[in-house]
């Protein structure tokens, strides 16, 4: 196929050198030299070793564009798809490493190309008063390596950045619920808060949550679901400065933490530190 398309080219380039009147147009500076598979292989490894990451990414490619599918076109597929991460070209590495779990689903370096796909949407997370997709995507990519190749190496370090991504997400949810919260829109901010509680039991912001909807409960007079916040805080979280302030948000009503069982508070953190 390449031939093909450049045979039209070649007879374009045949017709202008019979019409020069110095017939000394070069016609190898319009065709790409193409060198072996393993040398092209090994200077671009030479390259990346030396810190010379452009000119890497560069032979990378060209292994992969001239000798397609060959045994050295699939490992500087994997290859390319790390320098550009190096290079901090996100997008380019996840193009790259989605290609070649496209070629070579099975292959022994499928779970790193996947690991690459992971850390590239990882490095892009934005503070929490952004959108969060690139939180989203992390936790989508970390997780499909885990499902998929639950031995891999990169697994543990697949679940830590699943956990950081995750708070993020809690993080993001807190600080709308926050900002509710502070113009007394106390039912959009309990929404926010009971997602965190509800979704993400399991990161930092559970605590904080479980504060809020104390507060916010508290504020419209539901006193028996304020309660029950506080109660479940003190449960999972006994020496929380969250719960010191929960504790003492109650008594000024002559109130004290009681759980009603029969409240969704109670039903949702399956996921804290105190539930069993």
């Amino acid at each position: 196929m390449r031939t093909l398309l450049a045979l039209p080219l070649l007879a374009g380039l045949a017709g202008l050198a019979g019409c020069s009147s110095n017939n000394d147009i070069d016609l190898a500076t319009y065709v790409e030299q193409t060198e072996p598979a393993d040398v092209l292989f090994n200077q671009a490894l030479a390259n990346l070793e030396a810190g010379r990451l452009a000119e890497a990414a560069k032979k990378f490619d060209s292994v992969d564009r001239q000798h397609p599918y060959s045994e050295f076109a699939r490992k500087s597929l994997v290859m390319g798809a790390f320098t550009q991460y190096r290079m901090n070209r996100y997008d380019e590495a996840i193009l790259a490493a989605k290609r070649f779990l496209t070629l070579y689903p099975s292959d022994a370096e499928a779970p790193y190309a996947q690991y690459i796909i992971g850390l590239s949407w990882y490095r892009q997370i934005k503070d929490v008063t952004n959108d969060q997709r690139e939180s989203r995507k992390t936790v989508e990519a970390m997780d499909e390596l885990i499902q998929r190749w639950p031995d891999s190496q990169y697994v543990e370090d697949g679940k830590a950045k699943i956990r950081f991504a995750r708070d993020q997400m809690a993080g993001k949810e807190m600080q709308i619920g926050r900002y509710y919260l502070e113009r007394r829109e106390y039912a959009a901010s309990i929404k926010r808060f009971r997602i965190v509680l509800e979704n993400y039991g399991n990161t930092r912001q559970a605590e904080e949550a479980l504060a809020r909807l104390t507060e916010a409960y508290f504020a419209m007079g539901l006193t028996t679901e304020a309660q029950t916040a506080a109660a479940v805080l003190g449960h999972n979280y006994p020496d929380s400065e969250w719960y010191a302030a929960s504790y003492k948000l109650l008594q000024t009503n002559g109130l004290q933490p009681r759980e009603n069982t029969g409240s969704w508070i109670s039903a949702a953190p399956a996921s804290l530190p105190g539930s069993s």
